[in-house]
């Protein structure tokens, strides 16, 4: 595997971060995850500046666009792959040990890991914890990542593959890696970007392009639902057929979903770009 960082392409087991790394020792870092097919990079514009949004919202000088895309280019060229996660992480570079800074600059690091297509449905659990829609880095897309790890391995020990959130006021905010969609009395619905989700890239084209609204919606909307997807970068639309064990409509992806999802695949195989 061959890694960018720091200006160039280097070997996996030669592409070195120091340990006193700001990203390493605090998190002081955001990150994109991007698809990579068949040498394409989908969205690529959208990502890059959500990285910039993101590193803004940290305090970090703006990643340099340019850098970013010969970055990403050189890394898919280096390893192809029919399918990969392309990981941008931009960190807070050599620091103190603690919260502040050092004079040292960011940490810039492309890297490619191979994936598979996901299936059409699957199943989530919801979670007690709650994402805190007023927090400084509430909808920045950080690396500090703990609570999601927590809650995605809580997903998996129940035979998941992704837990919910609700947000301090109860209401339905996101998934540990992806935004969440709901059908209720036919509409397709998605909670706004105030309760404290990511603002997906995924979320926003399925937003234009299934023509959802943006609605606060109380976390036993889940209950009710007659349909429920997922967006993510890899997963693109998929549908859920079990919250908490529970079935969701039938066994397949409903009518909204399967519109979203193929709406989705439209477009997005006619402009890589969006």
């Amino acid at each position: 595997m061959r890694i960018w960082l720091d200006g160039a392409l280097r070997d996996a087991d030669s592409a070195q971060v120091s340990v006193f790394d700001h990203g390493l020792t605090v998190g002081d870092g955001v990150f994109e995850t991007l698809k990579a097919e068949r040498g394409a990079v989908f969205a690529l514009t959208r990502h890059v500046e959500r990285l910039t949004r993101s590193a803004r919202g940290l305090g970090l000088p703006d990643p340099d666009p340019d850098e970013v895309r010969a970055a990403c280019a050189a890394v898919v060229e280096a390893n192809p792959v029919a399918l990969g996660r392309l990981r941008i992480t931009y960190t807070g570079g050599v620091s103190p040990l603690g919260s502040d800074r050092g004079d040292a600059p960011p940490t810039l690091v492309v890297a490619l890991g191979e994936s598979v297509r996901r299936p059409d449905t699957t199943a989530v659990i919801t979670v007690p914890w709650v994402r805190n829609e007023r927090s400084a880095i509430a909808g920045l897309k950080s690396t500090s990542y703990a609570e999601n790890v927590v809650a995605l391995a809580a997903a998996h020990r129940a035979g998941a593959s992704e837990a919910l959130f609700a947000n301090t006021v109860g209401q339905l905010c996101e998934g540990t890696g992806s935004n969440v969609f709901v059908v209720l009395d036919g509409e397709l619905h998605t909670p706004p970007v105030s309760s404290g989700c990511l603002a997906g890239i995924t979320r926003a084209l399925v937003v234009e392009w299934a023509g959802a609204k943006e609605t606060d919606l109380p976390f036993e909307a889940l209950e009710r639902a007659e349909e429920i997807f997922l967006t993510s970068t890899l997963r693109d639309v998929q549908a859920v057929t079990l919250v908490d064990g529970r079935a969701v409509a039938g066994p397949g992806p409903g009518p909204v979903t399967s519109e979203a999802m193929r709406l989705f695949e439209a477009h997005s195989r006619a402009d890589l770009d969006p």
